[in-house]
């Protein structure tokens, strides 16, 4: 593999600074990192926005080389805006595709990357957001020609199609019929189509796909992405297209706090990546980061020794589709282990819908077929039955979405029949109603609102399976506010393996086929230590491995007790920041 036994670790090295770094500076800039990382690969950019000149890309490579480290090529689909030409409509100086000169440009770039490396990646600027008169005239032009009534979606899908194959891949294996090209696809999977990124037909184009796995503060940037997105999303292109996700891309942008920016090397390894790209080698360069990661590095290439592939609820989210966004993150960052799928299941015992599964015009009739298969557990979301409460849903449960929303911080949670406890939260949560008719739909999880109480988690039979029916919030961090109690019966409810976790919210449950598990609590406002309980059926022990010296044959933990229905229960401190991996003794 190279420098660590289950991953590669890369990095990127900017076009701005390659177009003037010097041999001294590079040599000095590497002595720093090898101080802290042990690098295998870095991709050297000659474009973005400036070229970088033949002489400078060559000399940048024998440096590299001379240290051990391969070098493969990048490109960032960026352009200023020519001297005295007309601004376009557009972020970022992303290209105009419907600028002849930009295109062109374009071309010539592609063609110098190919002929100098046989592997490019294309950073994750290649997507336009330009509205300026000549794309808007394109975009009516071609809706109007296939009777398409509005919108920007299929007329991007369609553009930057083309432009992958004639201003990119054309020119590039013209140049090298040998290179191949890598298309990084960002962390902002919901808007991928109205921006033109296109898995379902650039799949089909490009030898190999990565992934962004950066996620930013939520607090104080523009994007809201959970922390659970650096390895749900990972899942996601590995199941898309099974051993050619290349690996995961982090940055430290937009990070006030250490541990946020480790989170997402965490989660990124978690998932099993073939590489961990590290944005970029500049921005890495005398940052109190990188010692910290490279200690990390290590510790998680000692517990990737011990895990197998990751496992969970499969959540399907077909291509182009959007809803809901990121709700199977926040699900994943309450404890429940959820892995991303564009394909609907064909088997399984488990599947989560959401308001994004909906985009599937055909998504009642899959769930019908697959609950008659497999007698299986789907787990839905109110979003999911709002998108389908026209197309049939009254086929599979009593539910019926009325539109109004309830908030409250009084809960019934059903432990077993005709035994509930009445749990309290700290602050009002605000839920759609889900009106369902007693005794045909059963109520597990409840909202009390002074004299009325409504459903948060519903469960129908159906076939041999059943369907749960899980009101999402309004404001999706507010899964955080809901009591232990509650989040614990859903937990229990939806167990995978048989495995299941008591305990509060931002604590994520991550599963492999090979009887190990990896429990991480993150770093939050709010965070502390934390005792939970892990049930897990037919265990008789369990071995911890924490990655540091000393741990790897650690004293097994006995369960606090076993249930009747042979479940051990193991209590366990859950520390902010403290991942732990542990193997399953049967």
């Amino acid at each position: 593999m190279g420098n660590y036994r289950n991953f590669t670790l890369a990095t990127y090295f900017v076009a701005h600074a390659a177009a003037r770094v010097k041999r001294e500076e590079l040599e000095e800039q590497l002595a720093f990192m090898e101080r802290y990382l042990r690098l295998d690969k870095v991709y050297l950019e000659p474009w973005r926005g400036e070229l970088a000149s033949h002489d400078q890309i060559e000399m940048i490579r024998e440096v590299f080389h001379a240290h051990g480290i391969r070098v493969a090529g990048g490109l960032t689909t960026v352009i200023p805006t020519p001297e005295r030409a007309r601004p376009k409509q557009r972020l970022f100086e992303t290209f105009c595709y419907n600028d002849a000169a930009m295109r062109k440009k374009l071309r010539e770039v592609s063609a110098f990357i190919g002929a100098h490396f046989d592997e490019f990646i294309i950073d994750d600027f290649f997507f336009t957001n330009c509205a300026c008169e000549d794309c808007l005239k394109a975009r009516d032009e071609y809706n109007r020609s296939r009777g398409i009534r509005a919108g920007w979606q299929a007329y991007r899908l369609d553009l930057l199609c083309r432009v992958s194959q004639e201003d990119i891949i054309g020119p590039a294996k013209a140049a090298n019929l040998d290179c191949k090209i890598i298309i990084k696809y960002p962390n902002w999977a919901e808007s991928y189509q109205e921006t033109g990124y296109n898995p379902e037909a650039q799949r089909e184009l490009f030898d190999g796909l990565y992934t962004g796995t950066e996620t930013r503060d939520p607090l104080t940037t523009d994007q809201h992405l959970p922390r659970y997105l650096s390895f749900s999303l990972m899942t996601y292109f590995e199941s898309m297209w099974p051993g050619h996700n290349g690996g995961g891309w982090f940055d430290p942008f937009d990070m006030q706090v250490t541990e946020h920016y480790l989170e997402q090397a965490y989660l990124t390894a978690f998932s099993r990546p073939k590489e961990l790209m590290m944005f970029c080698f500049q921005a890495m360069l005398n940052n109190s980061f990188t010692p910290s990661l490279g200690f990390q590095l290590d510790r998680l290439d000692a517990l990737l020794d011990c895990a197998g592939q990751p496992q969970g609820i499969p959540c399907y989210l077909p291509d182009h589709c959007q809803g809901e966004d990121n709700v199977q993150d926040y699900l994943g960052m309450v404890g429940l282990p959820v892995v991303c799928t564009p394909y609907f299941p064909v088997g399984g015992s488990q599947l989560l819908l959401t308001r994004s599964s909906a985009c599937d015009p055909e998504v009642l009739e899959k769930l019908d077929g697959w609950l008659r298969k497999t007698g299986g557990d789907a787990l839905v979301t109110s979003g999911f039955w709002d998108a389908v409460r026209d197309r049939g849903m009254e086929n599979f449960t009593s539910i019926r979405l009325t539109g109004r929303s309830a908030a409250g911080q009084d809960y019934r949670v059903e432990e077993r029949e005709n035994v509930c406890t009445f749990p309290k939260g700290d602050q009002p949560v605000r839920l759609p109603l889900m009106e369902f008719r007693n005794n045909a739909t059963w109520a597990l999880v409840k909202l009390s609102c002074r004299e009325e109480s409504e459903g948060i988690l519903l469960r129908d039979p159906y076939a041999g399976g059943r369907i749960y029916s899980l009101a999402v919030p309004d404001g999706l961090p507010d899964f955080y506010r809901l009591p232990e109690p509650v989040l614990s019966r859903i937990r229990q409810e939806l167990a995978v393996n048989g495995i299941w976790m008591e305990g509060p919210a931002r604590i994520s449950l991550f599963l492999y086929n090979n009887d190990t598990f990896i429990l991480y609590p993150y770093v939050m406002e709010g965070a502390k230590r934390e005792r939970i309980r892990l049930h897990i059926s037919g265990a008789k022990a369990i071995r911890p491995q924490t990655g540091l010296p000393g741990q790897k044959h650690a004293k097994p933990i006995e369960p606090l007790y076993v249930t009747r229905k042979n479940e051990a229960v193991f209590d366990l401190a859950a520390v902010p920041g403290n991942y732990a991996l542990y193997q399953i003794l049967r």
